[in-house]
């Protein structure tokens, strides 16, 4: 027997003896034997390795198997991942039953209502940990555990970057609740009796009662929120199965179905040609996600999270921007009638054939040579699927002749106001004149002020106002938090007002609704801004049918004004009171890092770093 025979009697290869050959490089870069850690000597690396990964219990037989990673992002200030340990064991028996073997770890958890100043000041942290540790890991492919609103986007942005296979397996919807006989559900439900309740239309008692049932299971919101969005768009990508995936309950057993294919499905990528994202995914991809975006009539933060994950494609980066979104809304009805732009929740969409339903019903539409998880192509999946479309589906998805609304869902405007854009969510506005609408306004520096003069007697407001909050941008805040549903002023939900115009630089729940402008690039904070310098009394023009939003005062003041607030910043620098866009410079830790490093709404609030494209020399 030749010397660097390692082979047992019967043939097959001595796994144990085989990686200790120190005549031999290993040459291996998948399971155990990938990423080995730098120590300077490879089999010792291996052999370090395998002592600790034996203290769990691994035989050497089980180490040889191809290494399937499962993120855990199980957190007890996270309702919306409560069945993530039930999730990973049904991974786990999927990808044993494929041959591989399972193996979890965690990375951080984020969850809307539990994360100050915002959830989204931790999306990019949650990328980061995402992206290096699939990187770092000896995993072959990894099952990307996620639900909550940040959550999907992050581990899509780091798994692109990391480009190693990946499967998202969403944790899915609750259920809705009841209130005296009427169905409810987080959120839109959480914001339509809070505004009662301010109006004085529901009393203390009342509202405790509903807070009971608002939220009735674990999971992320029942309605077409953020969360539902990204699941509806992963799916839209070619990631998730389109029957179940994006749309079956956290709680239900065909969620566990749908985890034990994803380990499953995670094994098979493997055998799979081009399975990395960045070859998997292409431009037409992403093209099919917007499209299904507008059709589902989704949260506006899907916009901001799909520049960013875009952005992390080298292959498709710089190739779609926001008037991307805008042309193909334009051509593009709103289908789905699910709150906050129709009147159902997620069971009855998934009862309805969730994605798949949608999915043929949009086939004109889409890109069907773009490629699925499966191997195949959109179009080759849609036809090997069952064609049949029963009436209750037609309740849930529209067809086309016959939309929710026409087209257009989300729009995204320009103007001096917003030059790099500002989008809105046309179809959940509740006073459709406010769409064509001139008002003054009625500006707020800051929530603080907000907070401090929403509900004063004195506010100089009326129905025609239109309110202005600033300073809650990307680096004002800092964050970007969900703001941007201004509350109605107290005086005027008193005389039934219960929708105006409202702008801001922040974003809003994709739960929430009412016709309000969002993400205004540049932010006010940026000291150039021409939003930072809105006055009250100022008169505010928004044409939605022409994507207009002016600032209607003149191009001399409003210059005059730019260069008073420039002066003013720096002064008031110099005295100790922190101005956001020049003191960034010194901030501390990640809080630092977010300020220095992230950029503006149009490009999806990464940081430039992160990017395909990386950091420039300025930078």
């Amino acid at each position: 027997m030749d010397s660097h025979d390692t082979s047992k009697a019967d043939g097959s290869p001595d796994v144990h003896s085989s990686d200790y050959d120190l005549s031999r490089p290993i040459t291996s870069t998948s399971g155990l034997r990938s990423g080995l850690t730098s120590y300077g000597d490879a089999h010792f690396s291996l052999f370090l390795r395998k002592v600790f990964i034996k203290a769990l219990g691994y035989s050497d037989s089980a180490l040889s198997l191809p290494i399937i990673g499962i993120i855990n992002t199980y957190s007890s200030f996270n309702p919306c991942h409560s069945n993530v340990p039930q999730l990973i064991e049904s991974v786990k028996r999927g990808v044993l039953a494929s041959g591989g073997l399972p193996v979890d770890f965690p990375t951080i958890s984020v969850h809307e209502s539990f994360s100050s100043p915002t959830s989204m000041y931790l999306r990019n942290l949650m990328s980061m940990d995402t992206e290096e540790m699939i990187k770092a890991q000896p995993v072959d492919a990894v099952v990307m555990i996620g639900g909550c609103d940040k959550t999907v986007p992050a581990q899509l942005m780091g798994g692109i970057s990391a480009n190693k296979p990946v499967i998202p397996l969403i944790t899915g919807p609750m259920i809705p609740g009841s209130v005296e006989g009427v169905r409810v559900g987080a959120c839109t439900d959480c914001r339509s009796y809070w505004a009662k309740y301010r109006a004085g239309d529901v009393d203390l008692e009342d509202i405790m009662s509903v807070n009971e049932e608002l939220a009735p299971t674990g999971g992320t919101c029942g309605v077409m929120g953020t969360a539902s969005t990204m699941a509806c768009v992963t799916a839209a990508l070619g990631l998730l199965d389109l029957r179940a995936g994006a749309t079956s309950a956290a709680v239900s057993s065909a969620r566990l179905r749908v985890a034990e294919q994803a380990g499953r499905n995670a094994v098979a990528m493997l055998k799979m040609e081009h399975s990395r994202p960045q070859d998997l995914l292409t431009r037409e991809s992403f093209l099919n996600a917007i499209t299904v975006l507008q059709a589902i009539g989704g949260s506006t933060n899907a916009v901001v999270h799909l520049m960013a994950i875009i952005n992390r494609h080298p292959k498709v980066a710089g190739t779609i921007d926001l008037s991307t979104i805008d042309e193909i809304g334009k051509k593009t009805p709103l289908l789905v009638d699910l709150k906050p732009s129709g009147d159902n929740y997620m069971t009855d969409f998934h009862n309805a054939g969730g994605m798949l339903t949608l999915m043929k019903t949009l086939r004109p539409l889409l890109h069907l040579n773009a490629r699925t998880y499966t191997g195949q192509t959109l179009g080759e999946l849609l036809d090997s699927s069952p064609s049949k479309l029963f009436p209750y589906a037609r309740q849930i998805v529209r067809s086309l002749e016959g939309p929710l609304y026409p087209n257009s869902s989300l729009v995204v405007l320009y103007g001096n106001v917003c030059p790099n854009g500002a989008v809105m969510k046309a179809s959940a506005s509740k006073n459709r004149k406010l769409l064509q609408h001139s008002g003054r306004a009625c500006v707020f520096e800051n929530s603080a002020d907000m907070a401090r003069r929403i509900d004063s007697p004195d506010l100089d407001v009326d129905a025609d106002s239109v309110l202005v909050l600033k300073s809650i941008g990307p680096v004002g805040n800092p964050g970007m938090p969900e703001a941007g549903l201004i509350p109605i002023p107290q005086k005027l939900g008193r005389q039934g007002v219960t929708d105006m115009l409202r702008i801001s630089d922040g974003r809003m729940s994709g739960t929430a609704g009412g016709t309000i402008i969002l993400h205004i690039a540049p932010e006010s904070a940026d000291l150039d801004s021409v939003f930072g310098v809105v006055e009250t009394g100022d008169r505010i023009v928004c044409d939605v049918e022409n994507r207009k939003l002016l600032l209607d005062v003149d191009e001399h003041e409003i210059s005059r004004r730019i260069a008073e607030r420039k002066k003013s910043a720096q002064s008031v620098s110099s005295s100790g009171s922190r101005e956001p866009w020049v003191e960034r410079a010194h901030v501390r830790g990640y809080r630092g890092l977010y300020e220095r490093e992230v950029n503006q709404a149009h490009l999806g609030c990464d940081f430039g770093f992160l990017t395909a494209q990386g950091p420039t020399i300025s930078q």
